[in-house]
């Protein structure tokens, strides 16, 4: 049987920020799985690093792992910072921007 997560251990406790490392002047990330429902991807974002607006056809939601990132959904900014998580809703433009080094867990859950 195919597994459905992958590029993580399976039966063993992981310390999920541990699973992508910062890189100088980059972007990094590590899918964990992608579907036609829904897909997890880790990212690690060097300070000053961004990705630019841009929208999607699933509601996105944003947990960080470290660190501080600003998050612009539409026409609103929000600073979000370890332990913290937010919503990008389908179909709205949101761009994230890294004012300290973070790390996040994105996971899109997309209309079947």
């Amino acid at each position: 049987m195919d597994k459905l997560i992958k590029n993580i251990e399976f039966s063993k406790v992981i310390e999920m920020e541990s699973l992508v490392s910062y890189q100088e002047g980059q972007v990094v990330s590590r899918t964990l799985a992608q579907g036609k429902n829904m897909s997890l991807t880790l990212f690690a974002f060097d300070k000053g690093e961004e990705i630019s607006s841009h929208s999607s056809k699933g509601d996105a939601m944003v947990y960080l792992l470290d660190g501080e990132a600003e998050i612009t959904i539409g026409d609103n900014t929000y600073i979000v910072n370890k332990g913290e998580t937010i919503v990008m809703p389908a179909g709205i433009p949101h761009a994230l921007m890294a004012r300290e080094q973070f790390k996040m867990l994105l996971i899109v859950v997309f209309n079947p």
